[in-house]
């Protein structure tokens, strides 16, 4: 009938399932459902429209739940916490990690989260409650607090023989942690040197004090910088005191560097970074409302420079043809200067002693490609309207608007950033109106003053 789902979901598996939904093999369903990882579960549930997902989470085994609720993103993640009931979210906490049960808290009203809480032994408890005191997006609610910590003074033979008494040890776990007695952080032993040192040294002797712990109020974005630059795979999380808190684990900043990928390039469309790809007519059309009324607004911005100029328009026709092409060109100009910034910017390249360097490089980057497409146009239009004005009119016109528009979409992201607004949400819709409004002045200013 319906064969046995591979570990990873495809095309083939997920036409499987939804053959043996057609036909309601709600058993055999189940099976090949409980059977994947819990990520390709969870991506299943999200390339599903509504009345399918609710179907298929009903179909997952309750120890499956918490996992697969983890993997999905925040807004499908919400669609089902939602619909639980306290017994339920207290059944899905037990045996999560500790960061992961403050991931799924941090989305539930105060008087829940503190019934969710209480269920928790005091350990555990008061683990998730130390990760919920941090602010979102930063190190310490990334952090999770089962760590593996040592003494200095301990040679490696008894740090050998304490890890041989524990049955497992803390996923990703690639090195000790090294504390003194007030838990102050002093260096980290990672397991490979571990095992290939004698065993009468002490950890003094063979740990690693170069690697800088993270401090737990560190911005997330700035987290992932460091792992990538340092291939880490877990680092270890202080206090202002420098007292040991946690430690961060790769598959935590994967999480993070996915986010503010998808954060970048769904912002620049106005859209949520956890828009669910199937959610409720109404909810999508509701959300895009708002950014599709405010990109009226600055059409309308646009729209009336060009009746400032409408007798002159109204002489020379050609204008009307030639418009598009200045507002168009500066427009694309500047939004690879804004892209550029806002990568930047994210990978943390841009500072107060680069900046005036970027925008001298920016100006003179505008100037040339300038003059270089003034030229053309200005030839092409010289051999469409045989009017050597109108040449010179556009020529000049995008000098001027191409030049302008990188400037702009070099310094807009860093003004916004400055006042707390989200470059890669407002930078496109403000550019765009900046870049057409100048190209208009321009373009229609220069040939009022030249036809008169």
């Amino acid at each position: 009938m319906v064969q046995q789902l591979q570990l990873s979901i495809g095309d083939k598996e997920f036409k499987e399932l939804n053959d043996a939904l057609e036909h309601g093999v709600s058993q055999e369903l189940r099976v090949m459902l409980n059977n994947l990882p819990p990520a390709d579960s969870a991506h299943l549930l999200e390339s599903s429209p509504p009345k399918l997902r609710s179907l298929l989470w009903r179909l997952i085994d309750r120890e499956q739940e918490g996992d697969v609720l983890q993997a999905l993103s925040d807004e499908v993640r919400q669609f089902f916490l939602d619909q639980m009931n306290i017994a339920e979210l207290q059944t899905i906490t037990q045996g999560q990690d500790a960061d992961d049960i403050a991931d799924l808290l941090q989305q539930l009203p105060d008087t829940i989260t503190r019934k969710v809480l209480d269920s928790l032994d005091s350990q555990h408890r008061q683990r998730v409650e130390t990760i919920l005191s941090y602010p979102e997006d930063t190190a310490g609610s990334l952090m999770n607090t089962d760590t593996m910590t040592i003494r200095p003074d301990n040679t490696v033979d008894v740090v050998l023989r304490y890890l041989r008494r524990h049955d497992d040890i803390p996923e990703m776990t690639d090195t000790l942690l090294v504390v003194n007695r007030r838990d102050k952080y002093i260096g980290s032993l990672p397991l490979t040197r571990l095992l290939t040192t004698s065993p009468v040294k002490t950890v003094s002797d063979v740990m690693l004090t170069d690697i800088d712990p993270i401090d737990s109020e560190m911005p997330a974005s700035q987290v992932a910088q460091i792992f990538e630059r340092q291939d880490l795979v877990s680092a270890p999380v202080v206090n202002r005191h420098r007292q040991l808190v946690g430690r961060i684990t790769i598959d935590d900043v994967v999480d993070v560097i996915r986010e503010e990928a998808e954060h970048s390039m769904m912002s620049m469309a106005g859209l949520n970074d956890d828009e669910d790809t199937f959610a409720a007519p109404f909810k999508t059309a509701r959300k895009r409302a708002v950014w599709l009324g405010i990109n009226l607004v600055t059409a309308f911005i646009a729209a009336s420079v060009i009746g400032i100029f409408q007798e002159t328009i109204d002489k020379v026709v050609a204008l009307a043809v030639l418009m598009p092409i200045v507002a168009g060109m500066g427009g694309n100009a500047g939004g690879q200067a804004l892209t550029l910034v806002i990568r930047g910017m994210a990978l943390g390249h841009i500072s107060t002693t680069n900046i005036r360097w970027l925008l001298s490089r920016e100006l003179a980057a505008g100037l040339m490609n300038g003059l270089l497409w003034a030229t053309l146009v200005s030839a092409i239009a010289w051999a469409w309207f045989q009017d050597p004005i109108i040449s010179l009119v556009i020529a000049c016109a995008m000098v001027i608007n191409l030049t302008i528009a990188v400037i702009v979409g070099a310094t807009l992201p860093i003004f916004l950033k400055a006042i707390n607004v989200d470059p890669a949400l407002a930078g496109t819709i403000l550019l765009t109106t900046i870049s057409d409004v100048i190209g208009f002045l321009s373009f229609l200013g220069l040939a009022t003053l030249f036809y008169g």
